[in-house]
């Protein structure tokens, strides 16, 4: 079992990253099990998407949208349970942590009573913040990673366009130092991450995204860690999955409610 695990989110790039120049997020796929054709929840809009990621439910379930999300904190007597809840219930005092550079995510889509290290910054500051949380707290059992400029970039010039795919590149950078200092902690060979984007774009409208056409609903999914059959998976996948899949990894009781599963095939 892993001792740890990290979601690595790159928002708005869809499967458009199987067409970037962006050598770190495809080591890092294949050296794993990976989709570049899974399929996120609709409406394919970032709260709907991470919630549904963190929660395990869709997105009529658990009732999180961009409005809410800006606006609310999660309730005490909401009805589910994320991924970070679960894990301080199963370890107290373990270190927990999230990194969005898309705040609502750390402020109304993430629990703000269980006590998870949260930050929000751009994109080039939250990598380097990251890396300086890896050396100073490398005993962590869950990261959760957001880094928002494809999506930014996919609103200001078009989703799937080379400006696009050239940011993709960029954030390639951040992941490298992100998976160097895992590296360089040595705690690589013992943490499963999970490499996942919310949404793709394009598909209604060239510079945005919530349809249900492919382009929108289409993301990147893989898993990396111990135990892992690498390759690429040739069978559905949900962005709900993910839950399941980190449950499994790190023995969390799964709630009755998740509308995800562990994929076939991937251990």
């Amino acid at each position: 079992m892993a001792n740890r695990v990290v979601i690595l989110g790159i928002d708005g790039a869809g499967g458009f990253i199987q067409k970037a120049d962006a050598p770190n997020i495809h080591a890092l796929l294949q050296a794993g099990a990976y989709s570049y054709d899974a399929q996120t929840v609709y409406p394919s809009i970032s709260a709907e998407c991470w919630g549904s990621l963190l929660y395990g439910v869709a997105p009529d379930q658990h009732g999180l949208d961009n409005d809410r999300a800006i606006h609310q904190q999660i309730p005490e007597d909401f009805p589910y349970a994320s991924l970070f809840k679960l894990a301080r219930r199963q370890w107290p005092d373990a270190p927990l942590s999230a990194f969005s550079c898309w705040e609502p995510i750390n402020t109304g889509i993430i629990e703000n009573s269980i006590h998870v290290h949260m930050e929000s910054k751009p994109d080039p500051e939250l990598a380097e913040t990251i890396v300086e949380y890896i050396y100073k707290q490398p005993d962590f059992k869950l990261m959760f990673i957001q880094l928002d400029h494809p999506d930014a970039a996919g609103h200001q010039y078009g989703f799937d366009t080379d400006k696009q795919l050239e940011q993709i590149a960029v954030t390639d950078q951040y992941v490298g130092k992100i998976v160097k200092a895992l590296e360089d902690q040595q705690l690589l060979e013992d943490t499963w991450i999970i490499t996942v984007t919310d949404h793709g774009g394009g598909g209604a409208h060239p510079n945005d995204h919530g349809s249900d056409h492919p382009m929108d609903m289409t993301i990147t999914w893989g898993i990396t860690g111990p135990g892992v059959q690498p390759g690429l998976l040739d069978l559905p996948i949900s962005i709900m999955d993910t839950a399941a899949v980190i449950g499994h990894v790190l023995g969390l009781p799964a709630p009755a409610c998740w509308e995800g599963k562990v994929p076939e095939g991937i251990f």
